[in-house]
């Protein structure tokens, strides 16, 4: 049986602050902080929950996804390549402003096709990026989409998995041997599997997850917790779902916004969620009016540390 809880807007951290398309929580324990993106605004988030107080940096392209580094700053992957970012604190990022950010270029890439840039990205139990590409118009239904691994050492790489048009929902297993990831588009809405060796960096033998086709929602960001459990957001179903690792779904949490993007553990014994969301202008909020809002509660179970960059 499936245990349905809901989230009211008493979670929303702050009503004034809305994202175009919010994406990629991540959860700084040495300087609790939370870390996230908005798209199309080119823009990095951070909030200090205690406090209250956050910041944002902007960006010179879109950004798709980020990895922390252990020094606080991110690496952010966007239109033409991954890049070294510094997020200093100061009073110039502070508040409703937002500073320009200090970038340098780590990996260039050159995509198959125009109007393509990077997406969704996480990194392993060992410290290695994978991050995925897409075509930006995604009503072509593309499958162009491919997914990468980056580390200092050895620079971008293609992992030869097979090509997707929204590759999405990454995430490891708690030991690192599972790798999990979907396809948001409307005619796939699938979650697969893959065997993941932690030595070499490899994903091989994909296995179908979750078939959401029978579904409402679509698959977007993900996470997994202490007990092997495997969250995703469920844009256009207002939900997040929890599935076993056996792939069976044992509870579903339901958000004010129709378009929850990415789910994410932190906060004190790693068991706050924060939730992003997208919101693409007045014709979403006309059916939507707290899309692009950004979540935090307590989902009753416990999370685990999200790795930085650090091979």
């Amino acid at each position: 049986m499936t245990a349905v809880t809901t989230v009211g807007l008493d979670a929303v951290i702050d009503p004034a602050l809305r994202n175009g398309t919010g994406e990629n929580p991540v959860w700084d324990a040495d300087r609790r902080r939370w870390t996230w993106i908005d798209i199309p605004a080119r823009r990095i988030h951070r909030l200090d929950p205690s406090s209250g107080r956050r910041w944002a940096w902007t960006l010179p392209e879109m950004v798709g996804s980020l990895a922390l580094r252990p020094d606080g700053g991110a690496v952010a992957c966007c239109e033409t390549g991954i890049f070294d970012v510094d997020l200093p604190e100061t009073d110039a990022a502070a508040g409703e402003t937002a500073a320009e950010a200090a970038v340098s270029r780590l990996a260039f890439i050159r995509f198959p096709k125009e109007g393509m840039r990077f997406n969704d990205g996480r990194c392993d139990r060992q410290g290695r990026l994978w991050v995925s590409s897409l075509v930006m118009d995604i009503s072509l239904g593309d499958p162009s989409g491919a997914w990468f691994r980056f580390t200092r050492a050895g620079g971008l790489a293609e992992t030869g998995l097979p090509g997707s048009i929204i590759p999405n929902g990454s995430a490891f297993s708690p030991d690192g041997r599972t790798f999990y990831a979907s396809d948001s588009h409307r005619d796939v809405r699938m979650v697969w599997a893959w065997d993941y060796d932690p030595d070499s960096g490899t994903a091989r033998d994909r296995r179908p997850f979750v078939d959401m086709r029978a579904m409402v929602g679509r698959p977007d960001g993900a996470a997994v917790d202490a007990d092997g459990c495997y969250w995703i957001c469920c844009l256009d179903e207002g939900c997040i779902k929890r599935f076993t690792p056996r792939g069976d779904l044992d509870r579903r949490i339901d958000v004010p916004m129709r378009k929850p993007t990415m789910c994410a553990f932190g906060g004190p014994g790693l068991r706050t969620m924060l939730v992003t969301s997208l919101s693409r202008g007045p014709a979403d909020l006309a059916e939507d009016p707290h899309g692009g809002r950004v979540l935090m509660f307590e989902p009753g179970v416990q999370g685990l540390p999200e790795p930085r960059l650090t091979a």
